[in-house]
């Protein structure tokens, strides 16, 4: 066959470096050609191809796993790393960054609660990883900036589209998910079993392929445009080639497949039986890792072809594999019905056919090849001849016999796996291997030994009946039901109020001088004069001050008029919150009492068609030091918060989340405030967004004023964490949000979070806030929403 254009892959070279399974590989920026392997022998190696143009040198071996490295990506080169980093992820939970020179980590990223088994790497230094633990996180350097919540079961796939800020993720719960800037924007969902890989085939398509043999071709939009098949087991990878849309993959069938113009043009076996890893170079080579610890390299070009002596070794070794039947691979054999060796003398219809026959009571298998126009012998059946379970009471694993062999479904990811089992054995001890032999979570240790237990009816031959713990070496303790409810008492929100010293915080808010772009009160010079930047980062927390006591009062007393008896208040208990009101708006030189806000939360706790007066009182209130200081206070902060979440539920009145989100932001005034809104940060936020959906103005105006007040506090704090979730905030309530002065207070919380901050920065870009936020700049009118945007896109 010719080289190039439709010419058949065959073999360039065999790497035997890594000790145990190849897990993961990823094509190397550095050096050109090369690519970076990882393996269950807890390392991973950095190959490049050597000066004779077939084989490959490792390069250096990079260690600082405690167990098996399960994936690994590429991070792009940065002006501090010109020639890229390599991130590897495994079983010890955590994720390790290596420079291309130097064997150990240059840093670790630690807070994933289970074996990482999937990386991909963004614009702008951005790292997406999936974990078992159910999570994807987004990390930028070394720390992580959000963390991705919604899928049921492990993440075995992740992958950064091209477009700024979207993500993808494939998960054993069976359904592939879109995220935009941290939220789950939609569910691709076809797949009959875990997705175990993903592949990106541009801005707007991507490929997966899962435990049901099956690989799908989706749009960003959501519909599945084609499904193929040709496997026969679980696949576990999938590469695209450069420039096209053509692919490959790999899987437990004992296979490779390339896929052109969606078709399977050609298959490969190899003699390992699963072949969990692939990666296409630049050049079109396939690299592949499979379960026997041995990279193979195969190529379309005839100048990097292995030598006829190699490519005979290889078939050999194909030719001695033993096939185990009851994998499903070869469908299923009658070993009495099957043709002997003439059969093969009639040629095949299709690459990768494969034909069973029967030689001296012997079953063996052959694939066709399109290319060399000969059937090439793939392994020896075992199991379908010779000893069977009926004969031997033994059943045949790998080629080796055993009193059982188990299927375990592991609910981890919805695969089933083959556990043998002898009677002689340790069933704690061979529970234990088997899920180290599978990358299954160690928690299920107890369970495996317990099914071992009751499907050999006990029948075990080990001397003690108390089995051991492997680990320890002592008896096992088996968790108990321990009875140890608490219950906590409801607590009086009030019961602190004698601690109350009159006075003793007296930060009164001052006007700020100058133009206030809240206001508009000031006006704006003409253009021509030097544009200065008046709007971030901003110092202090924008409150919503305007009041009328009167109408307050007056619909309080009207509304209290049709309550029920028990809520109803008294004459004076209306006294007291009209003293209240009085004292915090300023028309009163009294300080609040404690007995005014027990009233208040009285009020507050009306039923939620009538409790907005009340609320609006608390709104106005909680600006005075000492009601901020009562309600925010470490004591009794719990119940204040949990009653303004209460009314930002989606489903309820537009008044009440209206001032809820008001007071919310005008807790910020004082510091016991100021805390307890960044204690209770996630949270807030997360009940808060929510109100996106409607399209009540003044509601977006006061949730992006919620966000430009943790924005002040987030400037002077530097908690990356706390500002990627700002930023994922007003990326997602700008895409809703059409009202220009809720804008406005977006831009300056934009601005601010990323004044003086190189990280926030390169997140900001990552999830492509500034292709979202460019149009403003051309707005008119108001002028400060034009000012404001070129400020911010100026920093970006």
């Amino acid at each position: 066959a010719m080289a190039g254009e439709g010419g058949a892959y065959r073999l360039r070279c065999s790497l035997v470096g890594h000790g145990q399974d190849v897990r993961g590989l990823t094509r190397g920026l550095f050096p050109q050609g090369g690519f970076v392997s990882v393996s269950r022998d807890r390392t991973a190696r950095l190959w490049a191809p050597d000066g004779l143009n077939r084989g490959f040198t490792e390069m250096h071996c990079m260690s600082g796993h405690s167990n098996f490295v399960s994936c690994v990506c590429i991070i792009p080169p940065s002006d501090l790393y010109p020639r890229g980093l390599i991130a590897t992820g495994g079983n010890d939970r955590n994720i390790c960054i290596f420079t291309v020179d130097n064997p150990a980590p240059l840093y670790v990223l630690q807070g994933h609660k289970n074996t990482v088994c999937s990386l991909s790497s963004g614009k702008f230094g951005t790292l997406l990883s999936g974990s078992w633990d159910t999570t994807a996180k987004v990390w930028l350097n070394d720390r992580c900036m959000m963390t991705l919540q919604g899928h049921t079961a492990a993440i075995w796939a992740v992958k950064i589209l091209p477009e700024q800020g979207l993500m993808l993720t494939g998960s054993a719960d069976k359904t592939i998910k879109l995220w935009k800037a941290g939220r789950c924007e939609r569910t691709f969902t076809g797949h009959e079993d875990c997705v175990r890989g993903l592949a990106i085939l541009g801005e707007m398509e991507f490929l997966s392929c899962a435990n049901d043999a099956s690989i799908r071709r989706w749009k960003i939009s959501g519909e599945c445009l084609q499904v193929y098949y040709g496997h026969t087991n679980y696949i576990y990878s999938i590469s695209v080639f450069p420039q096209c849309k053509d692919f490959v993959t790999t899987g437990e069938d004992r296979s490779l497949r390339i896929w052109k113009q969606g078709k399977c043009a050609q298959t490969i076996r190899l003699p390992a039986q699963s072949v969990w890893c692939c990666c296409v170079l630049d050049n079109g080579d396939i690299v592949v890792g499979a379960s026997d610890g041995i990279i193979r390299v195969f190529t379309e070009s005839l100048e990097r072809t292995a030598s006829p002596e190699e490519i005979q070794a290889f078939e050999n070794e194909l030719s001695q594999a033993s096939i185990d039947p009851k994998t499903g691979d070869l469908g299923d054999i009658d070993a009495d019905a099957l043709p002997g060796r003439e059969h093969l003398q009639d040629p095949g219809t299709r690459d990768g056919q494969t034909r069973l026959i029967k030689d001296n009571g012997k079953v063996e298998a052959y694939q066709w090849s399109v290319s060399e126009g000969r059937w090439i012998k793939i392994g020896d059946v075992v199991g379908s001849s010779g000893a069977t379970q009926q004969t031997s009471g033994k059943v045949l694993f790998e080629g080796k016999e055993y009193d059982y062999v188990f299927t375990i479904d592991v609910n981890e990811s919805g695969a089933s796996y083959k556990m043998p089992y002898n009677i002689t054995d340790d069933p704690w001890l061979t529970a234990y291997n088997f899920l180290q032999k599978n990358d299954l979570n160690p928690m299920f240790l107890d369970q495996v030994a317990k099914f071992i237990l009751d499907n050999t009816k006990q029948q075990t031959l080990s001397t003690s009946a108390q089995f051991s713990d492997p680990f320890t070496g002592a008896g096992r303790y088996v968790p108990g039901s321990s009875s140890g409810s608490s219950t906590i008492p409801a607590a009086d929100p009030f019961t602190g109020a004698g601690r109350y010293v009159p006075g003793s915080a007296s930060n009164a808010v001052a006007p700020v001088g100058g133009v206030d772009p809240y206001t508009g009160m000031g006006a704006y010079q003409s253009a021509a004069a030097k544009a200065e930047n008046i709007y971030f980062p901003k110092k202090d927390a924008v409150t919503f001050d305007q009041a009328n006591p009167l109408q307050i009062l007056g619909k309080l007393k009207e509304l209290n008029g049709s309550a029920t008896e028990e809520h109803k208040l008294t004459e004076d208990d209306l006294v007291t919150l009209e003293k209240l009101l009085s004292a915090t708006c300023n028309t009163s030189t009294e300080t609040p009492t404690a007995q005014q806000l027990q009233t208040l939360w009285r009020a507050v706790n009306w039923p939620e068609d009538i409790v907005f007066p009340a609320l609006d009182i608390l709104r106005l209130s909680v600006r005075h030091p000492t009601v901020n200081e009562n309600f925010c206070s470490e004591k009794d902060h719990g119940q204040f918060i949990i009653l303004l979440l209460k009314f930002l539920n989606p489903k309820g009145k537009q008044a009440n989340q209206l001032l809820a989100l008001r007071a919310l932001c005008n807790c910020f005034v004082s510091q016991a405030g100021q805390h307890l809104m960044m204690e209770q940060r996630d949270e807030i936020m997360t009940q808060a967004i929510e109100m996106k959906s409607g399209n009540n103005k003044n509601i977006h105006i006061a949730l992006a004023t919620l966000t430009l007040n943790y924005a002040v506090c987030l400037h002077k704090v530097n908690n990356i964490e706390g500002k990627a979730q700002c930023l994922s905030v007003i990326s997602t309530v700008m895409e809703v949000v059409k009202d220009l002065e809720a804008i406005f207070r977006l831009l300056v919380a934009l601005g601010t979070l990323i004044s003086d901050d190189k990280n926030a920065v390169q997140l900001a870009k990552s999830l492509g806030v500034d292709s979202q936020i460019k149009k403003y700049a051309y707005v008119s009118e108001p002028a400060k929403v034009k000012e404001c945007c070129t400020f911010v896109l100026n920093l970006l």
